[in-house]
């Protein structure tokens, strides 16, 4: 290696540092200016005091720099994860080390400034300087006391995680868990902030989570991907290749969930009649020229660099559409801490307030089937497997090869139990009343992981997806049989964690007064049912998957782990139906619902609910485990009888074998 390149390994930002510093004041500067003005009828809006000039626009200024670093860090664990290969050893290549020490920086000032946002956030919704709250025990109680100050601490706690991790990560699959906890270190505020309250909640925190999220890999990614190229570093035709796709992914998800948020807080008339309606305008205006930029980067920049090597014109774009990219966080900086205008619309009551949207009628069995209230998280899942799957089933079907479609069938069908239990409205009703809550956590838990094991997704990928080769880069593909294989998944398919994470979440969630407290977080609710979903998939896998599973247990083992399950699940719902106190009560007291005063008689419904509905899925593994024993016996039975046939069976070479002992006088035993 020569000097030059073991600098550029030293100096993973060489040459875009000062691009960031600029980028990021220009950014934060004007953020204040847009804060500044709003004036402070923000605050009479909200019903709150108004902080000293200083509090009020060092939060703003904070928290751009804040966000500049959470988007540098996960983007530089994303292109070094999945943009540039690793070495054949799995240890990280030299562009993916530089990018990984790029994060480092990135998450320094991604902790330092939400360690600082706490008590900032805290000064401003309290209406005091920040010297004010900094003194004794004023800070510890108003943070213990809101949730986004709470929030920021813990975005800090993750990022300082982090930020340790990469002084001593070296290899490419810790790289990528790195990677998945940056990202959920974009989750806790996201999910406290203006979007978290309010009528429609729900819709705007679940828009707000898809439109951060794309928004830290799209600028994050570009940024790694300029750093990059600036370095002159091997594999930069691969890495803007993938990214271009990335990137035009989280355009299309960021404009989606850009609209739904827009729409759900300010109506078309007040969009420009309003400070926030321009501000949102002139956050699309930027989101349209990103677009417009995006676009010339993959028909110029990208194709450059793959065709000539060259990367200067997609050095310059990225350098332009990185600016606006920052000049564009600080415009949604200040859209953040601007609350929306007053349209003259009612009120939203105690049930809207609690949910996110109203319920005026009675759950018959029309409402549950038809009152669809669309989860923007979960229904865009259920949609997004199905139709990646069946990509890859018509995929397989152009090349001829064969794939049954029981499994499509299956798939869809788990698919569809999804989209049913989240969206439906079984999915509008469920956070409101315990027994209907129950039966969708049985849809999730019980019903959609069986059937979408059975799909056998895994394993259709591995035939749908190119594969690298011996000496080609790595893909999808070998990223899928790392994680197969990965030391977590040998960890959670272990037959006795899996049962206690499966049997066990009933007691640990509903008997310990976790659901209590879960009961009034929209946030909660979507953990809950990725919990559900993901130990009933982890469950069922190793159990009746097709997909070959980390640890391969016998037919016998899986009955067994099935039968030992059984108990546990129905000695549940009879500890409901005979509870004398109600779980949850003083949420559902709250909301008042007039048909559903009995709360008691609800949850023992919910109890027999948990007690009966898990016995036909139950049935369905038991039958699917059954005749997957049959046909292996089968497949067995043929093999051996093709042996014999060949004269190569095992029975037939011992026998030959003690025939040509005896021949030779031996005693064969």
């Amino acid at each position: 290696m020569s000097a030059d390149s073991s600098t550029e390994t030293r100096r993973p930002g060489s040459g875009l540092a000062p691009l960031l510093v600029v980028g990021g004041l220009l950014a934060a500067l004007v953020g204040a200016a847009l804060v500044a003005a709003s004036g402070s009828d923000r605050y009479v809006l909200q019903g709150l005091p108004t902080p000293d000039a200083f509090t009020e626009h060092a939060l703003t200024v904070v928290r751009v720099l804040t966000e500049i670093g959470c988007v540098v860090t996960v983007g530089s664990l994303l292109f070094a994860a999945f943009l540039v290969p690793p070495q054949r050893s799995g240890v990280l290549d030299v562009g993916g080390y530089a990018a990984l020490r790029m994060a480092t920086w990135g998450a320094v000032v991604w902790f330092i400034g939400a360690l600082v946002s706490a008590p900032f956030t805290a000064a401003d919704a309290v209406g005091r300087s920040i010297t004010t709250v900094l003194r004794g025990d004023v800070l510890f109680t108003l943070v213990g006391s809101l949730s986004q100050a709470q929030a920021w601490l813990l975005t800090a706690g993750i990022a300082l995680v982090v930020l340790i991790a990469t002084r001593f990560v070296l290899t490419w699959n810790w790289t990528a868990a790195l990677f998945v906890i940056a990202v959920v270190g974009i989750v806790p505020v996201a999910v406290t902030g203006h979007s978290s309250s309010g009528g429609q909640h729900d819709m705007a925190t679940n828009s707000l989570l898809f439109h951060l999220v794309a928004a830290a890999l799209w600028v994050g990614g570009l940024v790694a991907l300029l750093a990059h190229g600036r370095r002159r570093a091997e594999h930069l035709g691969l890495a803007a290749t993938r990214f271009s796709r990335v990137a035009l992914a989280c355009w299309i998800v960021m404009a989606v969930s850009g609209v739904v948020n827009a729409l759900v807080r300010l109506p078309l008339d007040a969009l420009f009649a309003s400070w926030y309606g321009g501000l949102v305008l002139a956050k699309t205006a930027a989101l349209l020229i990103l677009g417009v930029f995006g676009y010339l980067q993959r028909e110029r920049g990208v194709r450059a660099v793959v065709e000539t090597g060259s990367g200067g014109a997609l050095a310059r774009l990225a350098a332009v559409e990185v600016l606006i990219m920052l000049l564009t966080i600080g415009i949604a900086a200040a859209l953040a801490r601007t609350p929306p205008p007053e349209t003259g619309a009612a009120e939203p009551g105690r049930v809207e307030l609690a949910l996110g949207y109203p319920l005026t009628e009675a759950p018959s069995l029309g409402n549950l089937l038809f009152a669809w209230r669309f989860d923007l998280v979960f229904g865009t899942l259920a949609i997004a497997l199905a139709v990646t799957y069946v990509r890859w089933f018509l995929r397989l079907r152009a090349k001829g090869i064969a794939w049954p479609v029981g499994r499509l069938v299956a798939w869809l069908a788990g698919c569809l139990v999804v989209l049913f239990a989240t969206s439906s409205g079984f999915g509008k009703y469920s956070p409101a009343m315990f027994s209907i809550h129950m039966e969708a956590h049985m849809m999730l838990s019980m019903l959609a992981p069986v059937l979408l094991v059975l799909g056998a997704p895994m394993t259709l990928a591995l035939r749908a997806l190119p594969r690298a080769g011996k000496d080609g880069t790595p893909g999808a593909r070998e990223w899928l049989l790392a994680f197969v294989h990965s030391p977590v998944s040998r960890f959670l398919t272990h037959p006795i964690v899996a049962l206690v994470l499966f049997v066990g979440s009933f007691y640990g969630l509903y008997l310990t007064g976790l659901f209590d407290s879960a009961l009034e977080e929209h946030w909660a609710h979507l953990v809950m049912n990725a919990h559900f979903l993901l130990v009933g998939y982890i469950f069922y896998w190793p159990v009746i998957g097709i997909d070959p599973a980390p640890r391969q247990l016998p037919h016998l083992g899986k009955l067994g782990l099935v039968f030992a399950s059984m108990p546990f699940h129905a000695f549940f719902g009879v500890i409901l139906m005979s509870m004398q106190t109600v779980v949850g009560e003083r949420f559902y007291q709250g909301l008042g619902l007039p048909w559903n005063t009995d709360l008691l008689a609800d949850q023992r419904l919910g109890g027999g609910i948990a007690w009966a509905s898990g016995e036909i899925p139950l049935l369905l593994v038991l039958i699917a485990l059954l005749v997957q024993w049959s046909r292996a016996d089968d497949r067995e039975a043929r093999r051996s009888d093709r042996r014999v046939d060949e004269g190569t069976s095992d029975d037939l070479d011992a026998y030959n074998a003690m025939l040509r002992q005896l021949a030779d006088g031996k005693n064969p035993h």
